[in-house]
C-alpha cells in the first residue's frame, strides 16, 4: 500500500492532485485509515498512471474518468493505444525539433559560411522551405526580422560577416589546448556571441542552446568535425563555460540592485 506522499512521490504529482482526484471521484484511495490518511494499493497506482497518460494526451479529467469507468475498460488495450499515440506524438515531435534545427542553423548564418571551404551551405530552394516552415510553426515576426536584417547587408558586408565567423571558428580549434575555460578561448567566444548579433539578439538559452546543437546535431557536429574532430565537444563544453559565466554576472549584478 501507498500512502498519499509516497504515490505523489512516485507519479511525479501534488498530494493537492491526489486529494482533488479523490473528490471528484477520478481516483479513490483504496481505504482510509482509523486516522484519515488516505491508502493505495497497486490498482490505483495503475488507475493513476492511466489518468496521466490521458492527461498527457489531453483529455479532460471527465473524459478521462468516463473512460476509465467503463465497466469493458481493457487495461492493456489501452496501454497499447497511449503507446501508439505517443509514438504518432514522438515522431512529431522529432519533426518540428529537425525544422527548429535546420531553421537554426540556416537564420544564424553558420551552414552558409564557407571560410576555406570548410561550411557547406543549403540550397536556395531549402532556405526557403525552412523560412516556410518557421513561419507555419512559430510565427512569421522573428524569421522574417532576422531575414530582413540579414538582407539589409550589402553583399561584401555579407561576405565579410561571413569570413569572420568561420575564421574565428578555426581560431577557437587552434586554442583548444589551453582548455575550454581558458581566457583566450572565452574571449574568442565574447566575438562569437558579438558576431551572432549581426542575424539576431540571442538570449542565455539560445546561446546554451547552440553550445549543446554544436555537439549533438549530427549536421554542426560534421561541419567542426570537419575543422577538427575534438571542436564539437570542445565547443559544448566551452559556451556552457561561457553562458555560465554570464549567468552568475547577471545574479550577481541583480543581488547588488535588490541590496542596494
Amino acid at each position: 500500500m501507498y500512502s498519499v506522499k509516497e504515490l505523489a512521490d512516485l507519479a511525479g504529482v501534488s498530494r493537492r492532485t491526489l486529494h482533488y482526484y479523490d473528490e471528484i471521484g477520478l481516483l479513490n484511495p483504496t481505504e482510509v485509515q482509523d486516522n484519515g490518511y488516505r491508502a493505495y494499493d497497486e490498482a490505483a497506482l495503475l488507475r493513476l498512471q492511466q489518468i496521466l497518460f490521458y492527461r498527457e494526451l489531453d483529455f479532460e479529467l471527465e473524459q478521462i474518468k468516463a473512460i476509465l469507468d467503463k465497466p469493458d475498460f481493457d487495461l492493456v488495450a489501452a496501454l497499447r493505444e497511449h503507446r501508439n499515440a505517443l509514438e504518432k506524438r514522438k515522431q512529431r515531435l522529432k519533426t518540428l525539433t529537425e525544422t527548429i534545427d535546420s531553421t537554426i542553423m540556416h537564420l544564424v548564418g553558420e551552414v552558409r559560411m564557407d571560410d576555406k571551404n570548410v561550411f557547406k551551405g543549403f540550397s536556395e530552394e531549402q532556405q526557403r522551405e525552412y523560412e516556410q516552415q518557421a513561419r507555419e510553426e512559430y510565427g512569421a515576426e522573428n524569421v522574417d526580422a532576422s531575414i530582413k536584417r540579414w538582407n539589409s547587408y550589402s553583399e561584401e558586408e555579407k561576405q565579410r560577416v561571413l569570413e569572420e565567423g568561420g575564421k574565428n571558428y578555426s581560431q577557437i580549434a587552434a586554442n583548444m589546448d589551453k582548455g575550454p575555460e581558458s581566457a583566450v578561448v572565452q574571449d574568442l567566444l565574447v566575438r562569437w556571441h558579438q558576431h551572432l548579433h549581426y542575424f539576431y539578439v540571442p538570449s542565455l538559452d539560445v546561446l546554451r542552446g547552440l553550445g549543446n546543437m554544436y555537439h549533438e546535431h549530427p549536421d554542426f557536429n560534421a561541419t567542426f568535425t570537419a575543422i577538427d574532430p575534438d571542436l564539437p565537444a570542445f565547443l559544448q563544453k566551452a559556451i556552457n563555460y561561457y553562458v555560465g559565466q554570464l549567468e552568475d554576472e547577471w545574479l550577481r549584478r541583480e543581488l547588488g540592485l535588490l541590496e542596494e
